[in-house]
């Protein structure tokens, strides 16, 4: 990806200014997964990712139709009230109430990596077991990008599976202290140029989200948000509740957000597309004969 907007090479131009619109925490909760789905099937979302471990995660496979779909590795269950744990016998993987760690700093401290290479594996399998056509990677909390053995993990899944990978951006990278992004380019992976959330501020979302989409650089950026939908459910978890389904509302419906980009002269791909174009280069680097 050197010298090259991700744009270019998925063949819309070198100026081009394409997004793809991501709704995480699938599979956390009942509301999540109602509110993601609809923000995918009447919405403007392009993909979701799946939180394996989480209660709700098989709820969400049964609803599935073929959506693009990636799976959030997950090695944190952030809530104090509402826990999960890993799917593998990992003990260095739990906390004192059982469930995996709360922050990404007790993971860092505590986690075995051969255990974490396991259990990481074993949540995309399951995902492909259940069903889905597995398009992207994702790091809950970022908690496989800001450490280098951690990432090595992630970015190994990557490219044994043949999926693009979500990566923060080069900010992120002062804060880790090595060039991540860099690293996953020079070994054949294939992200976003950027992944961002929507911008914080006083203005109202769909003013904020305007701002962002008019001031979109070339390249394929990720706008990552986490809709779900008002229900007791969601109150009950999350303190933050209203920020969730302020993002479903702006998702839906999605004549809105699609006659803004369009306004814009925005393209919309897809996950799904950057990994026909990652597999599509990992095919032209075999050696003749190879299959």
């Amino acid at each position: 990806m050197a010298g090259e907007h991700l744009g270019a090479r998925l063949g819309l131009g070198a100026e081009a200014r394409a997004l793809v619109i991501s709704c995480t925490g699938l599979g956390t909760c009942h509301a999540a997964n109602h509110g993601i789905y609809d923000a995918l099937r009447r919405g403007a979302a392009s993909g979701a990712e799946l939180v394996v471990p989480a209660p709700w995660a098989r709820e969400a496979v049964s609803r599935y139709l073929g959506e693009d779909i990636g799976v959030e590795l997950t090695l944190n269950a952030e809530h104090d009230q509402y826990r999960w744990g890993p799917i593998t016998q990992a003990p260095s993987l739990l906390d004192g109430d059982g469930g995996l760690p709360r922050t990404p700093a007790d993971t860092w401290d505590h986690a075995d990596l051969e255990e974490v290479r396991r259990e990481c594996r074993a949540q995309v399998e399951r995902a492909i077991w259940w069903g889905l056509d597995v398009t992207h990677l994702s790091s809950h909390l970022e908690t496989l990008v800001l450490r280098p053995e951690f990432f090595d993990v992630y970015l190994d899944l990557a490219l044994d599976f043949a999926l693009p990978m979500r990566l923060p951006g080069r900010d992120a990278e002062s804060r880790a202290g090595f060039p991540f992004r860099d690293l996953a380019a020079s070994a054949g992976a294939i992200f976003p140029d950027r992944s961002v959330p929507l911008p914080r501020g006083s203005l109202p979302l769909a003013t904020r989200l305007a701002h962002l989409l008019a001031d979109l650089a070339p390249g394929v950026t990720e706008l990552v948000l986490a809709p779900a939908s008002d229900t007791p459910e969601l109150r009950a978890l999350t303190s933050r509740w209203t920020e969730h389904v302020d993002e479903l509302d702006l998702l839906i419906p999605a004549v809105e957000l699609e006659t803004l980009v369009g306004r814009l002269g925005i393209v919309v791909t897809s996950w799904r597309a950057l990994r026909a174009e990652l597999r599509r280069g990992q095919r032209h680097s075999r050696p003749d004969g190879d299959t």
